[in-house]
């Protein structure tokens, strides 16, 4: 899974490198254009994930306030660092506006909540699926000995209503709302709790003894499949066909997440996993949250002392330059402030109490 982690990272990152556009981005390549535009939905991976394994690994009668003081000493500290060197760039070396609210809110990971702080994404933009992720985190405790206590089929009732429950709101945000709410209310939390949801029900169905008839290769597939059907679909299938399909790419991407999450679980828990145990993609994957921090404040510093570069293949160099980096800032605020932060924190919190065993009379 912490292999996993470093692909979904440079979906992202490759998305935000290649731009929405034609015209967009740092260096445009016209080679992985427009099926880049995928990766902006590799955060839907990281939502998914963090449900599947925050249940996963779960204890039952764990303390509420453990886990709480562990995940504030897990995100903060290294947001903090990327935060400022973020401000630093798109507002002091950039053009860029804002406010005191609005990077105020973007601090404390609460900037979602809020339709109007300037940018729409403000201080770090790419901290809007930590405000997400934050109240994920603030209901897990609370509701997964509820979630825990339902049968199985109702749990994945109730998953594939929230899935649908998405579609019908990004269909109402295009419809009826102008563009600026309509990007508001498709980047509140509430909006995405259905993808956390998916990861969570799925980790108690395999806890349970169900299984996914799909190797990993074969869920990889559907998701390429899926990737060229998607950023084709104007091509081919015409206006309608394109907007049903983007009005339903963050249900169906979550459903291909955690297929290809319980594909990789049931091929290791059979002795076949391979690649995904490779010590170098573990460590990329360590340290894919820093990555994930740093990489478009990179972006946007190229961006700003780069201009004006023309389309082109060769560009694929520069992409990969850029993630190396990326990648050196991520190992160096993964293990100079991540790593040893998190450790600082969790020595001064609250503990884990065992539960008293339960003996039984002969």
């Amino acid at each position: 899974m912490t292999s996993l982690r470093f692909f979904a990272a440079f979906a992202v990152f490759t998305h935000h490198f290649n731009g929405i556009s034609a015209g967009g981005g740092v260096w445009h390549v016209p080679m992985i254009f427009p099926y880049s535009k995928i990766g902006v939905h590799g955060v839907t991976f990281f939502f998914v994930l963090s449900g599947f394994l925050l249940t996963w690994s779960h204890k039952p009668g764990a303390a509420k306030k453990v886990f709480y003081w562990r995940r504030v000493g897990r995100i903060y500290p290294a947001h903090f660092v990327a935060a400022g060197l973020a401000l630093l760039v798109f507002y002091g070396m950039g053009t860029d506006r804002t406010d005191l609210f609005s990077v105020v809110t973007s601090l404390l990971l609460v900037q979602t909540w809020f339709p109007h702080v300037v940018p729409n994404l403000p201080g770090n933009p790419v901290t809007w699926t930590l405000s997400v992720e934050l109240l994920f985190y603030a209901l897990f405790p609370l509701c997964i000995g509820r979630l825990r206590r339902m049968r199985t089929r109702g749990l994945a009732l109730l998953t594939f209503a929230g899935l649908a429950g998405m579609w019908a709101v990004n269909c109402f945000a295009d419809h009826y709302l102008n563009h600026h709410d309509a990007f508001w209310v498709m980047r509140h939390p509430i909006v995405y709790l259905p993808q956390f949801l998916i990861g969570v029900t799925f980790a108690i169905a395999l806890r349970r003894g169900h299984r996914v008839p799909l190797r990993p290769f074969a869920a990889v597939l559907l998701i390429l499949a899926y990737t060229v059907v998607y950023t084709r679909a104007d091509d081919w299938a015409g206006k309608f066909v394109a907007h049903q399909m983007e009005t339903t790419v963050r249900p169906v991407v979550a459903i291909l997440s955690v297929l290809l999450i319980a594909a990789c679980v049931q091929n290791e828990a059979a002795g076949r996993s391979r690649l995904l145990t490779k010590r170098y993609l573990i460590l990329l994957g360590a340290s894919s949250y820093a990555f994930y921090l740093v990489h478009q404040t990179v972006n946007q510093f190229i961006r700003l002392y780069w201009r004006g570069h023309p389309d082109s293949n060769e560009a694929i160099v520069y992409l990969l330059g850029v993630f190396l980096i990326s990648q050196a800032l991520a190992w160096l605020l993964y293990r100079y402030v991540e790593e040893p932060a998190q450790v600082w924190w969790s020595k001064r919190g609250p503990k884990s109490r065992p539960r008293p065993a339960v003996t039984t009379a002969a």
